[in-house]
């Protein structure tokens, strides 16, 4: 293991409180990315504007300032004063369309659209609210996390934020079925991702700390579930370089995925359900 990576696994992610300290910044956005980021503040404000827009949210890697150009997307988070409408939707595709074309920085734009009330919700407490807390960088607006509490790694977190990965599965089961060796990445990648990030939570309690860096995920979850560490190795491979090999993904989805949604449960138990 490198130094790097034990640093990695070293830092917990928390404040000098004990609390998860943010994890992203504006000022950590590398150059390549500013550009991006100034045309989506002010494109967001000129579509939406202040009648509807409450705040916006850069997170992902761009505000963490590990995202690599032509590899990394642009991911968005948008709190609307009202729930959002087909139009709202309307207005957010064609912005992710526009930047995903205008930038080559970046391989994808997307647009998160909640209301207000429901990121701020006692059903979103620990899910939405904490993501939003933590996860998100500031943008546009006032920041929401200061009428948000502050969050520590517990299993009540590990719960609400990745309780419901047996939901997932049967989505993924009809997917892999028929598709093309292209749509296989975008699953892949979305199922690795899922993966890890549920493995690491499923931990989180015992480790003690946060981390968003998927490689470090896994290897903190192999300390705790040895027996499962190389297929969540073979997870966060695929999470940073998606692959459309069917029999990897049928792998992920046919027997970590089973296994790791039952121990959830059985540690944390299930979220709590939503409509």
């Amino acid at each position: 293991m490198t130094d790097r990576m034990t640093d990695r696994m070293t830092d917990r992610g928390l404040d000098s409180d004990g609390y998860i300290a943010r994890e992203g910044s504006l000022s950590r956005v590398p150059a390549a990315f500013a550009p991006v980021v100034d045309a989506a503040r002010a494109r967001i404000a000129a579509r939406f504007g202040p009648s509807s827009l409450h705040s916006a949210y850069l997170y992902g890697s761009i505000p963490r300032g590990t995202a690599v150009p032509g590899v990394s997307d642009l991911d968005l988070l948008l709190a609307l004063r009202s729930e959002p409408t087909a139009a709202d939707r309307a207005q957010a595709d064609a912005l992710e369309a526009e930047l995903d074309a205008e930038f080559p920085q970046i391989v994808g734009a997307g647009i998160l659209l909640f209301s207000e009330a429901g990121l701020l919700s006692e059903l979103e407490r620990y899910d939405l609210g904490w993501f939003v807390a933590c996860l998100c960088t500031p943008l546009l607006g006032v920041d929401l996390a200061a009428r948000l509490p502050r969050y520590r790694p517990t299993s009540l977190l590990a719960r609400e934020t990745n309780g419901d990965l047996a939901l997932a599965i049967p989505r993924w089961r009809e997917r892999l079925a028929g598709g093309s060796e292209a749509e296989l990445r975008v699953l892949g990648r979305g199922v690795a991702r899922r993966l890890v990030r549920t493995g690491f939570t499923l931990v989180m309690p015992r480790w003690g700390g946060w981390t968003s860096d998927l490689a470090a995920a896994a290897e903190i979850f192999a300390r705790y579930y040895p027996e499962r560490a190389e297929q969540m190795r073979t997870a966060s491979a695929v999470a940073r370089t998606p692959s459309g090999e069917a029999d990897v993904l049928t792998a992920l989805i046919e027997e970590l995925a089973p296994w790791l949604a039952a121990e959830y449960t059985a540690v944390h138990g299930d979220k709590t359900p939503r409509d």
